[in-house]
């Protein structure tokens, strides 16, 4: 269900409390699955899903910001700078004293004594939360860092997990909010499909099409495009996995990928166009990777395992290729929430010999490929799966060969 894109006085839309708290409850049980003593997350996405916080993409990859989950107790945020200051402010639902400034060492590319004696200091503090709680004895869950952390925490005596394990398996199942979010994301991409299907024509180049959703999405509130794919004509095939300054022709084929976060919440949401008329082959090439791409979706619901999706598609063998890691990507199935990519993965690569129980309250993405000569054809939808089967998220039409700018 999707309702308007803004709070409002008179609906409750989005219960932001209780998903914060669903949120930090399913981390609190994956780290005492995993008998941890404490997460400590430097990716964005698990800092928003634990602390609720968010600082923008410029701080992405950087390890400029990091939160520290103790076990039995609560998290605590270490922010740049004034937005410390900021966040003790706007977020009530963080103890004051648990956002603290963060000195980062940059990644190490500071002077190097200075990037040991930072990463070391904020080491120290993370030790000094264990302790409190009486978990430094405990393995400490890290998601991604970068050597001068790893170093700092051996001379510490602290022991490092994986906590990326820890983390996707927290956010595989979806609150009933982060669906709405999710579904809403995906109905601003339906949106932005509609100034697609009109702008695309020949003339306009991939790149003007990438600009186009990216600015649209932007000001109809994403708050985040983490990728826009845009390919065309001979380009489709093989799939290049990227956009380019090609021109687009008359009688070609174009399809799009469109990567867009709503307060976080991610699409991944292929469609393929003709461009003033098809031809019978493109037709033919289309309704291939369609029909792979409905087959695997009649299979979701509970009760399955990503074994059963993943048995509906072709081998690579079939499609052309010597083997599954040649074709890898061609047909696939990946969780989407926070990232783009989460659990669960689904691939003939894999999923077939490690299969996946499908549960309810899961969400991800099925896409298919299929190529001759110069004409590709990419489709792809999101999938939420309910109590008794799967609902379909991605609205923008699908069931046959679009012709877009018809002469």
């Amino acid at each position: 269900m999707t309702l308007g894109t803004m709070a409002s006085d008179v609906e409750l839309r989005i219960d932001f409390d209780a998903m914060r708290k669903y949120r930090l409850q399913r981390a609190r049980e994956q780290m005492e699955k995993y008998d941890l003593g404490a997460l400590v997350c430097f990716d964005s996405d698990n800092i928003r899903y634990i602390t609720g916080t968010y600082l923008s993409e410029w701080t992405r990859g950087k390890y400029f910001r990091w939160c520290v989950l103790p076990r039995g107790g609560e998290p605590v945020l270490f922010e740049v700078g004034t937005a410390a200051i900021v966040k003790r402010e706007l977020c009530p639902w963080l103890k004051p004293e648990n956002i603290r400034p963060s000195m980062p060492w940059m990644r190490g590319a500071n002077v190097k004594a200075v990037n040991v004696e930072l990463s070391r200091n904020a080491v120290a503090e993370i030790k000094a939360i264990l302790e409190e709680h009486h978990v430094a004895n405990l393995p400490v869950g890290v998601d991604e860092t970068e050597m001068y952390f790893l170093d700092a925490m051996a001379h510490a005596g602290l022991k490092v997990a994986n906590a990326y394990d820890v983390m996707f398996d927290a956010r595989l199942i979806k609150s009933a909010d982060e669906l709405k979010l999710i579904e809403t994301s995906a109905s601003m991409v339906d949106g932005v499909y509609a100034q697609v299907a009109d702008f695309i024509k020949p003339g306009v180049r991939e790149h003007e099409v990438v600009a186009l959703i990216s600015g649209w999405l932007t000001e109809h509130g994403a708050d985040r495009i983490s990728g826009i794919n845009c390919v065309s004509g001979p380009r489709s095939n093989p799939h290049p996995h990227d956009y380019s300054d090609r021109m687009i022709r008359p009688g070609e084929l174009v399809f799009i990928d469109i990567m867009s976060h709503y307060l976080g919440y991610a699409t991944c949401y292929y469609r393929t166009f003709a461009v003033t008329r098809s031809t019978e082959r493109q037709r033919a090439v289309y309704k291939r990777a369609l029909d792979w791409l409905q087959g695997s979706i009649e299979v979701v619901r509970p009760g399955v395992t990503t074994a059963d999706i993943a048995a509906t598609w072709p081998s690579a063998k079939e499609l052309g290729y010597k083997d599954e890691k040649e074709a890898f990507a061609l047909a696939l199935g990946h969780g989407i929430g926070l990232s783009h990519h989460e659990k669960p993965w689904i691939s003939r690569a894999y999923s077939l010999d490690h299969p996946v129980p499908v549960e309810a309250g899961m969400h991800f993405a099925l896409e298919t490929f299929y190529g001759e000569g110069d004409d590709g054809a990419r489709i792809e939808s999101q999938i939420i799966v309910t109590e008794t089967g799967h609902k379909v998220i991605t609205k923008w039409p699908c069931e046959e060969l679009m012709v877009l700018d018809p002469r």
